[in-house]
């Protein structure tokens, strides 16, 4: 596994492999709101562990949602940590060309390098702490891998890959790709500067963050130095997921333990309750955690390999396209 580089000053600067996009002085940011004295802090209903598999042509993954039910996720479908992992020369592996219709992936990557290419001419580079969003919509194909030099040298490899799911009126909308850079991103910290919280995509109270997105969400990966805590204000409409990238802490009022590879599951109420361990393990010296949560769409989901639809009958439809070629076309140079 990777060595520890980060180290911490006495205002809280981190620096080290994770996260890319810090600061010199947290105290320096916009300040996350302080709730109301009427507000109510979300219950912690569930906790998961998420279990390891392997993707596409064999890097691994942990299985974010495994064991969360569909009415607690919605409206996300599904979510895989990739690595975390220090790979040796010549082992790197993405995904090869592969299909995708009725909803939006989501890529952040942490450390490490992929490479994106779809039918529609997006791509890019996405690496320390940047962001791909893609939007499938009515149909595309991508392919998401390594760069060569990564692959020949080897590397550090950490991201996270969403599934956002989209509404029956929206499954068939036109796709579309996003490059967000890390610089993009909105940061904030609490009133004591030991958090430094990247909004990606979605609002938190008055900041919002760069990525557009077809249904109210927000995603947010946040840093907590040992011994902070955090209250973290959140829409009462949308549902909400705290999943530890990395560390070790609590969630909620009742301080549940949480570690990584764990889901925590938040429950009716104004805002989310986080504390940092006083000690973290060799692998890090904050407690990760990503945030996510949205407006549920409340519609049947049908899922099956690459389609994401609301009905069997449109699942299959996705596949007679696809093999019909109506989702897109490979680019000549790589055939």
């Amino acid at each position: 596994m990777r060595k520890d580089s980060r180290a911490k000053n006495p205002v809280g600067h981190y620096s080290g492999y994770m996260p890319a996009i810090t600061v010199e002085n947290p105290l320096e940011l916009p300040k996350v709101a302080t709730p109301a004295l009427d507000q109510r802090a979300r219950r912690v209903t569930s906790i998961t562990t998420a279990p390891r598999g392997l993707e596409g042509e064999g890097f691994p993954v942990r299985r974010a949602f495994h064991g969360i039910s569909q009415h607690d996720l919605d409206p996300f479908i599904h979510m895989d940590q990739m690595g975390e992992i220090d790979y040796g020369p010549g082992e790197p592996k993405g995904t090869p060309w592969h299909p995708h219709r009725g909803f939006e992936t989501v890529t952040y990557m942490m450390e490490g390098t992929f490479l994106h290419q779809d039918s529609i001419g997006g791509g890019g580079v996405i690496e320390n702490g940047g962001t791909q969003w893609m939007t499938a919509g009515a149909g595309i194909l991508h392919i998401e891998r390594p760069p060569d030099a990564l692959i020949d040298s080897g590397g550090l490899f950490h991201g996270i890959q969403l599934w956002v799911n989209l509404p029956s009126a929206l499954k068939m909308t036109t796709p579309r790709y996003q490059d967000i850079g890390s610089h993009d991103v909105k940061l904030l910290t609490n009133d004591n500067g030991d958090a430094i919280i990247r909004v990606i995509a979605g609002e938190l109270g008055d900041a919002k963050g760069p990525g557009s997105t077809h249904t109210p969400i927000t995603i947010v990966h946040v840093s907590l130095l040992p011994g902070g805590q955090l209250v973290l204000p959140w829409n009462p409409n949308y549902n909400a997921l705290t999943y530890v990238l990395a560390g070790e802490g609590t969630v909620g009022t009742e301080r549940t333990p949480l570690h990584d590879g764990q889901m925590a599951v938040h429950v009716d109420g104004d805002f989310i309750v986080l504390g940092a361990n006083e000690t973290q393990d060799s692998r890090t010296h904050a407690f990760e955690v990503l945030i996510l949560g949205g407006q549920p769409i409340k519609e049947p989901v049908a899922v099956y390999g690459p389609f994401v639809m609301n009905t069997r009958a449109e699942l299959q439809q996705a596949f007679e396209d696809y093999e019909a070629g109506r989702l897109g076309q490979i680019p000549a140079e790589h055939i």
